[in-house]
């Protein structure tokens, strides 16, 4: 059987890791990086006698993700102990939710308009980390132990690695803008596991599956599904049974390996906690999260798509970071233009930001100073070299006043048309031959006589005017 003979079914487990002051169950804090297990506490260290307190702000983080997918809010929740050994796991358990999620039957729309359903999202803690470094011994660091973690379950809904690459695209967009997580991948605040199986059409039962672990960038979950939509043909083919699976992908060697043979709810004797109550959200609750939702980024996109001038590219590009869309609003109210503001944020902006490696939050450069600054060039007080050059000058300055820049660079644009005739009409006479050209219909022309202007003048001839004086005295 060829590839189409079959169809491609993929399900996805996100973990990630919530913006919290303190972990899950204790008030250790929840920090990235450190000296290791430094940031532990007694509970942390499953010490005797030791109990957890479900952390609010984690519980507030999770509504917020639910109301962000229309999914279903408990009212009632509880917490579960997932038995399991591993060294980086001191209580010997994780304390996470089997029957009773905070957040169930959600859906997130991707580009194109299908909905992949959202089975549920779960508050959990996170494991801390193994490392092995080589020779005969492994090193345990809990400071990672402990920090709260959504876990958010999909649906097998997706039918090529392109979805599922798209799902988590858009997935990690609304988390960072709803400010839940940074979603850092490099960092592991955004981990993936995906599930695989293929079936030979859409009315046949989903065949056995097979799951992918820790998967921690989107390339990787790209290469890693389509290796095993591969295998599985393979099998197939050969006669060979799927067996359902814990695999790890090989970074490396682009392909899966045997981690361990998938292992079922049974296997992990979930029960309830005994040291943790049940848990109540109530509708007084939901609603003060409400109060607080953002405008999601695809209706942000929709509605900036309808500016004067901006394309569907051009909003698909600013909504990717909230920060940066919300620059560009208030910069666009100053400036009065907003593909002018979109075009500089996108470009200089851009640039500037990834020389610095700062967002634009950092940067130094206020939303009043840039769209005055935009406002300048258009008008034609300084022109675009000069106006980049001033916008360099700003960085790392909230005060900076663009127009006081301008005037201490010697950047003011040459604008008034009685000064610029003059020295239009010395580069006539100065390039007979050129004009010659010029009026012959050789465009290309026209550019040397613009050079030859701004060259006298050091650059501070207003392009546009220089043009159209070319114009009428060649006539």
């Amino acid at each position: 059987m060829t590839t189409s003979d079959w169809e491609l079914v993929i399900g996805i487990e996100v973990h990630v890791q919530l913006r919290t002051e303190s972990k899950m169950f204790s008030p250790a804090p929840n920090a990235f990086g450190g000296e290791p297990n430094t940031r532990t506490d007694p509970y942390t260290l499953g010490l005797p006698g030791t109990l957890p307190v479900a952390n609010r702000a984690a519980f507030g983080l999770a509504i917020r993700v639910g109301l962000a997918i229309d999914a279903e809010l408990a009212r009632y929740t509880t917490f579960d102990r997932k038995n399991y050994f591993y060294p980086d796991l001191p209580k010997g358990y994780q304390i996470s939710q089997l029957d009773h999620p905070v957040v169930e039957h959600g859906k997130l729309p991707l580009a194109s308009g299908k909905i992949i359903r959202i089975n549920r999202a779960h508050l959990e803690e996170d494991a801390g980390k193994a490392m092995h470094e080589g020779g005969p011994h492994s090193v345990i660091d809990l400071n990672r132990a402990g920090i709260p973690l959504l876990e958010i379950v999909s649906e097998p809904d997706m039918r090529s690695s392109a979805e599922a690459v798209e799902y988590l695209t858009r997935l990690k967009l609304l988390l960072r803008y709803l400010e839940v997580s940074d979603c850092d991948m490099e960092k592991g605040s955004l981990r993936c596991d995906v599930n695989v199986s293929i079936r030979r059409s859409r009315t046949e039962p989903l065949g056995t599956r097979c799951e992918v672990k820790n998967l921690n960038s989107f390339k990787a979950v790209e290469k890693a599904i389509e290796f095993e939509f591969q295998r599985h043909q393979r099998c197939h083919a050969a006669g060979e049974p799927i067996v359902q699976a814990t695999l790890l992908w090989d970074d490396d060697k682009e392909e899966t390996r045997l981690m361990r043979t998938k292992e079922e709810s049974a296997d992990y004797r979930y029960f309830p906690d005994p040291d943790l109550p049940p848990h109540h959200v109530t509708e007084t609750w939901i609603d003060d999260v409400r109060k607080t939702m953002p405008e999601l980024p695809w209706m942000r996109e929709a509605r900036l798509a309808e500016l004067p001038g901006i394309t569907a590219y051009d909003a698909g590009v600013l909504i990717q970071d909230r920060s940066i869309a919300d620059f560009f609003e208030a910069a666009s109210v100053v400036a009065g233009d907003p593909k002018a503001v979109a075009n500089w944020i996108t470009g200089e902006l851009f640039g500037l930001l990834r020389e610095h490696g700062d967002d634009v939050r950092e940067s130094g450069i206020t939303v009043d100073g840039f769209g005055r600054l935009v406002a300048l060039v258009k008008d034609g007080t300084v022109g675009a070299a000069g106006g980049k050059k001033v916008l360099a000058a700003m960085y790392g300055r909230p005060d900076a006043d663009p127009r006081a820049l301008i005037d201490e660079l010697g950047l003011g644009q040459i604008s008034d048309e009685g000064a610029l005739r003059e020295i239009v009409q010395r580069a006539l006479d100065s390039n007979p031959k050129t004009v010659e050209d010029l009026k012959a219909g050789k465009k290309k022309a026209a550019g040397a006589l613009v050079g030859w202007v701004m060259k006298e003048t050091r650059g501070s001839a207003n392009p546009g005017l220089v043009n159209k004086l070319i114009g009428e005295l060649t006539r």
